[in-house]
C-alpha cells in the first residue's frame, strides 16, 4: 500500500479535479491546476469486474494506472505454483511503474474497479515536461521501498497474531490517509485466503487468529467483510510485539 507525504494544492472553483474523491489520497494531490488538466487529458477510464486481471506477471509494461474505485490484489507465482500476494491497492494508488519492460506481478480486481489508464510513453513525456510529477513519483518509490522493508520484517520475525494485528493496523492507517478520517471500521474486500497468502500463513491460521483477536476484544466482526477496531492501542501493541500470541 502506498502513501504520499505532500500537502494538497488548492484548486480554483470549477476545476475538473476540484471535487475528485480520490485526490486527497492520490499522488497528484500536490500538483497545480494546469498540470492536473494536462494529466487528465492523458488518461482514459477503464473498468474491471471482480476477478479480472488488469495485467499479468511477465506482461509487457505499456500502460500505467491510477485506481479510482474498488480494490486490487498484487501477486506473483513461485515455480511450484504457490502464490505470494505482495500487496493490496485502494483508491488513489498508482501502479504499473517498473524498472524494466515487464510487470513483476499480476494485478487482479477484488471487487468492481474503475481506473484511469495512461500510456507509459505519453506519461514519461508528461513527467519530463513537469518536474513536480517526477518528484511525486520519487516519493512513491521511497514509500514502496519502505513498505517492502516492513513486509520483510512482518514475514521474517512476527508471529501469526502479530502479523494479523499489523495487517489490520496498516489497513486502518491506509484508510486514514484522507485528512480528518478515523478508521473505526475496516473493510476487507479480500478473502481469508488472500490475507493468508499476503501474511505467509494458512487460511485456517488466519481464521483462528481473527477469532483470537475477537476473543481478546481487540476487534469485533461486523460481518464477513468488515471488522471494528475495539482497541486500537492494544492492536498496535500486539503488532509491535508487546502482546501475547
Amino acid at each position: 500500500m502506498i502513501t504520499t507525504i505532500s500537502t494538497m494544492a488548492p484548486l480554483p472553483a470549477g476545476h475538473p479535479c476540484a471535487e475528485c474523491h480520490i485526490r486527497p489520497v492520490a499522488f497528484c494531490r500536490s500538483l497545480g491546476p494546469d498540470t492536473l488538466i494536462d494529466m487528465q487529458a492523458l488518461g482514459k477510464p477503464i473498468k474491471l469486474v471482480p476477478g479480472q486481471a488488469l495485467f499479468f506477471e511477465g506482461d509487457r509494461v505499456e500502460r500505467l494506472f491510477m485506481l479510482a474505485r474498488g480494490a486490487l490484489k498484487l501477486y506473483g507465482l513461485l515455480g511450484d505454483g504457490r502464490r505470494q500476494i505482495t500487496g493490496f491497492m485502494y483508491p488513489g494508488d498508482f501502479l504499473g511503474i517498473a524498472l524494466d519492460d515487464q510487470h513483476a506481478f499480476t494485478a487482479e480486481a477484488l471487487v468492481a474497479c474503475e481506473l484511469w489508464s495512461f500510456s507509459r510513453e505519453a506519461f514519461s513525456a508528461f513527467c519530463t515536461r513537469h518536474g513536480e510529477v517526477e518528484r511525486e513519483l520519487y516519493y512513491l518509490a521511497a514509500h514502496e521501498l519502505a513498505a517492502a522493508q516492513q513486509q520483510m520484517l512482518l514475514l521474517g520475525r512476527k508471529n501469526a497474531a502479530e502479523r494479523l494485528a499489523s495487517f489490520f493496523v496498516a489497513l486502518a492507517k491506509r484508510f486514514e490517509r484522507d485528512p480528518g478520517q478515523k478508521a473505526e471500521h475496516v473493510h476487507l474486500p479480500m478473502s481469508r485466503l488472500d490475507i493468508a497468502d499476503y501474511l505467509g500463513l494458512t487460511k485456517e491460521t488466519v481464521s483462528r487468529m481473527i477469532a483470537q483477536l475477537r476473543d481478546r476484544k481487540l476487534i469485533r466482526l461486523v460481518n464477513q467483510d468488515t471488522i471494528e477496531l475495539l482497541d486500537r492501542e492494544g492492536l498496535e501493541d500486539m503488532a509491535a510485539g508487546f502482546g501475547d500470541e
